[in-house]
């Protein structure tokens, strides 16, 4: 019972921790190569991780994908897709695909007169299963190094943390004022009852020891 319920917690707190790294913003300092433009097969069980716009094409199999490509300051390659998310999940809001898609196409830069943007995105990118995070904007900086701090991720952490301890806090006292003595109480009636079985079973063989010394 002791491991159903440790799988049970450790398989619940996995995935609510990939919940969050999914969909909260992250920061990429890039240099942008390239942007394209692709139609994109969407099959059914990984759609989840493409946006749907409030729009016809939300429903298509295939519709075409506008794509960014960047490398990172170690020469690591990293491809975005652009796509507006609406009013749909994540709760990003965007509707800004072409002044994105703009914005890319001005900062193309090559090796030789690198220009570094910050990358703002959420999402996953796997290579096996086509799946891109989503650029949500693109801001100059001065340098590879110059990453900006991701306030929003550390203040919603820091408040989730604050939530969730104060539910935990909440809850043991509840369980320590109403459940606890409910539990004991019942403890208490069930060893009170074997010592009664025990009490009744001890006459009932004394009863029948009787019977044998005659």
């Amino acid at each position: 019972m002791r491991f159903i319920k440790w799988a049970f917690l450790i398989t619940f707190w996995v995935l609510f921790g990939a919940f969050l790294h999914y969909t909260l913003p992250q920061y990429d300092v890039v240099r942008i190569v390239n942007t394209y433009e692709e139609r994109q097969e969407l099959n059914d069980w990984t759609r989840i991780f493409w946006s749907k716009p409030d729009d016809q094409s939300a429903e298509l199999l295939n519709r075409d994908v506008q794509f960014i490509q960047g490398v990172r300051q170690n020469g690591d390659p990293i491809v975005y897709r652009n796509e507006d998310t609406g009013w749909n999940w994540p709760p990003y809001f965007k509707f800004d695909t072409a002044n994105l898609y703009t914005d890319a196409n001005d900062a193309v830069s090559t090796k030789d007169a690198p220009e570094w943007v910050s990358v703002m995105h959420y999402g996953w990118r796997n290579q096996f299963l086509s799946i891109f995070p989503n650029a949500v904007t693109i801001k100059p900086v001065a340098g590879p190094d110059d990453k900006p701090t991701n306030w929003f991720a550390i203040i919603f952490l820091v408040l989730l943390a604050a939530v969730m301890w104060a539910i935990y806090v909440r809850w043991r006292r509840f369980r320590q004022a109403r459940i606890d003595p409910m539990i004991e109480s019942a403890e208490d009636s069930l060893y009170a009852a074997g010592d009664a079985i025990a009490e009744r079973k001890g006459r009932f063989r004394r009863w029948l020891d009787t019977w044998k010394s005659k």
